[in-house]
C-alpha cells in the first residue's frame, strides 16, 4: 500500500562528506525514495560540508533526478574531506568546528526551511555533524568507509567492494609472481585499522599481511621471506598504507595535525633491500583509490539502500543527534558518540587475523 501525502511538505538535505566510496549513490537514492512516499521533499547540498556554507550549493534531489544511481560509483552531490568543517585529527583526536561556522550552518539551513540533514560520512565528518546536531540542528548520521572502522556498526557499505578490488589484484599478482620467482608488495588501504587488508589478505592468499594495529620489525619479515623463497620460490605481502614499520608511521605531514599515508610499501622494499642486497627480486603495487571507485558490489549495493531507508525512517520518528547502525543483520538507531569515539580495530581475536595465522601467514 502506497503512502499518501498527509502531512505538509517537509524539505530534507543530504550531504556527502569525506573521500568517495562504493554505495553512496544507493544511500541518496534509498533516502529520497522512502522519503518521497512519506510526503518529504528533497536538497543535496553539494560538495559536503562546504555545500551548507555560504555561497550555497544544492540542487534539487527529485524522483526523476536519483533514477539508476544506485549501481553507479562515487556521489552526484560531490565531495570533499577539506575545508572548513573539518572535524577530525589523525588516530580519535577531534578538532573542534569554529562556532561562526557551526552558527552559519545553521542559520543556512534555517534560511532554506530545511527540517533535518542526512550526513552521509566517516567519523570526521560524523564528528563535525555531531558539533552541529548539539547547537540544535535535527540530523541524522549514516556511517560511510572503506575502512570499515567506525564503532557501533558492524559493517559499513563500499568495504565489500573494496576488499573485492584487492581480491582481484591479489589473483593476477600472484600469477606473476610465481611466473618470475618475485616477491610483490601490496599497498592497500587503510589508515589506522587493517580490515581491508586482512580481509583481503586471507581471501586473496597472501603469505604475509601487515597492518596498523600490530607494528612489526623489517628483520622479522626478510626471515620468513628468505624460508618462502627456499621452499616456494615467491611470496605476495599485503601491507596496509597505515602499517607501522618499528613503530614508526610512514606519512607526509600537511599541517594542521593532518597526515598524508602512503609508500609503506616502497618504504619497506628499500629496507628489505638494505638488510639483503640483491637476495630479492622485488616489485611494489600500490592499488590507491582504485579501492575506492566503481561500482558497488551486490552485498554493498543492499547495505547502502538499507542505511538509506533506515535514515529517512529516523527522520520520520524525530530521532536526531543519532546515526543508523548495522547490528546482527539488522538496522538500529545509536548515538553519533558511539560511533566517533574511538575506532573500531582489527585484535588477536578478530577471525581473519586467527585464520591467518593458523594458516601461516607472517600477519603482524
Amino acid at each position: 500500500m502506497r503512502h499518501t501525502q498527509l502531512f505538509c511538505m517537509k524539505r530534507v538535505g543530504i550531504l556527502t562528506s569525506g573521500g568517495d566510496c562504493s554505495g553512496l549513490n544507493a544511500v541518496i537514492a534509498a533516502t529520497v525514495k522512502t522519503g518521497l512516499g512519506l510526503g518529504y521533499e528533497f536538497i543535496g547540498f553539494e560538495f559536503g560540508w562546504e555545500g551548507v556554507l555560504s555561497p550555497l550549493q544544492y540542487r534539487p534531489l527529485t524522483r526523476d533526478g536519483i533514477r539508476g544511481i544506485s549501481y553507479t560509483g562515487g556521489t552526484i552531490l560531490k565531495t570533499t574531506n577539506r575545508g572548513r568543517f573539518g572535524g577530525k585529527v589523525g588516530e580519535g583526536g577531534v578538532r573542534m568546528v569554529p562556532t561562526e561556522v557551526l552558527e552559519e550552518a545553521k542559520r543556512n539551513l534555517a534560511e532554506l526551511d530545511v527540517h533535518a540533514l542526512v550526513v552521509i560520512g566517516g567519523d570526521g565528518s560524523l564528528a563535525s555533524a555531531l558539533q552541529l546536531a548539539r547547537i540544535g540542528v535535527n540530523l541524522v548520521g549514516v556511517p560511510k568507509t572503506i575502512d570499515n572502522d567506525l564503532c557501533a556498526t558492524d559493517r559499513t557499505f563500499g568495504y565489500s567492494t573494496a576488499v573485492e578490488v584487492v581480491v582481484e589484484s591479489l589473483d593476477r599478482i600472484h600469477t606473476t609472481a610465481a611466473s618470475h620467482n618475485r616477491i610483490f608488495i601490496v599497498e592497500t588501504m587503510g589508515r589506522n585499522a587493517g580490515w581491508i587488508a586482512v580481509r583481503s589478505g586471507v581471501a586473496g592468499g597472501a603469505d604475509a599481511i601487515l597492518l596498523p594495529e600490530f607494528p612489526f620489525a623489517v628483520p622479522d619479515l626478510v626471515e620468513f621471506l628468505r624460508y618462502r623463497q627456499r621452499e616456494f620460490g615467491s611470496s605476495v605481502v599485503v601491507v596496509a598504507e597505515g602499517a607501522r614499520i618499528k613503530q614508526r608511521l610512514v606519512a607526509r605531514d600537511l599541517g594542521r595535525g593532518e597526515v598524508l599515508l602512503g609508500g609503506v610499501a616502497y618504504e619497506l622494499l628499500r629496507e628489505i633491500e638494505v638488510i639483503a642486497p640483491n637476495e630479492f627480486d622485488v616489485r611494489c603495487t600500490v592499488l590507491g583509490h582504485v579501492q575506492r571507485g566503481g561500482s558497488p558490489n551486490p552485498a554493498d549495493r543492499i547495505l547502502a539502500k538499507a542505511y538509506g531507508v533506515e535514515a529517512m525512517h529516523m527522520v520520520h520518528r524525530g530521532e536526531f543527534g543519532r546515526m543508523v547502525a548495522y547490528d546482527s543483520q539488522k538496522m538500529v538507531s545509536v548515538p553519533i558518540e558511539a560511533a566517533v569515539g574511538q575506532l573500531k580495530l582489527v585484535t588477536e581475536s578478530t577471525m581473519e587475523y586467527v585464520v591467518a595465522r593458523e594458516l601461516g601467514v607472517f600477519v603482524h
